[in-house]
């Protein structure tokens, strides 16, 4: 391990998510080749590496401040991070006792809550960062939700094929009539977007 590694995984342990973004990039390699080698043949059919590296590393963003990465290499973190994402899925595609075939339940939904705008919000609001810490859940969820009414329709659905239905961007792409590519891209700019109004709104 260089000097740099060293301060890097100091500065992750101590609750910097520059640096943890900066590490996620930088073993993104590593972390792609254990997603694609614990996902399987059946589940690569269903969901992308891509997809699932993406996740973990929105979870490991929300996660970190409550992580005690004390005695644990952050890598090891971010791939236990991935596994548990891995899991997930397997139960979601293949247990056939838990799901309901006719109707996929939002992952991010509150118990009990058949609200669709209410499962894109938690999920989003988990997956991004913000400076603004301070604030409550509850602020940055409205604001959220204005920030969403910004975007075009297209987008929108795009977000909500994603965060709600789960389809992995092949199949949004199907749905939209896009290639799966322009699908990746306005997922991106989507939540960068968000994430830019987000922020400055709770600036103010």
């Amino acid at each position: 391990m260089t000097i740099d590694d060293t301060s890097l995984h100091a500065a992750v342990r101590q609750g910097s998510t520059e640096a943890l973004a900066q590490l996620i990039e930088m073993r993104r390699p590593h972390l792609m080749a254990f997603i694609e080698r614990e996902l399987g043949a059946a589940l690569r059919r269903k969901v992308e590496v891509d997809d699932v590296f993406q996740e973990t590393a929105a979870e490991a963003v929300r996660a970190l401040p409550g992580a005690d990465l004390t005695q644990r290499e952050p890598f090891s973190w971010l791939c236990q991070i991935a596994e548990r994402r891995i899991i997930d899925l397997h139960r979601k595609f293949f247990d056939a006792q838990k799901r309901d075939a006719a109707r996929e339940v939002p992952l991010a939904a509150p118990a009990g809550s058949d609200s669709h705008s209410g499962g894109l919000i938690n999920m989003l609001v988990a997956s991004m960062t913000t400076a603004s810490q301070a604030f409550s859940r509850n602020v940055r969820e409205a604001k959220l939700m204005d920030a969403i009414a910004t975007l075009p329709e297209e987008q929108r659905e795009a977000l909500r094929l994603r965060y709600i239905e789960n389809l992995p961007s092949k199949e949004i792409a199907q749905k939209l009539g896009k290639s799966d590519a322009a699908i990746r891209v306005m997922l991106t700019r989507s939540l960068k977007k968000l994430q830019e109004i987000l922020d400055k709104t709770l600036e103010k």
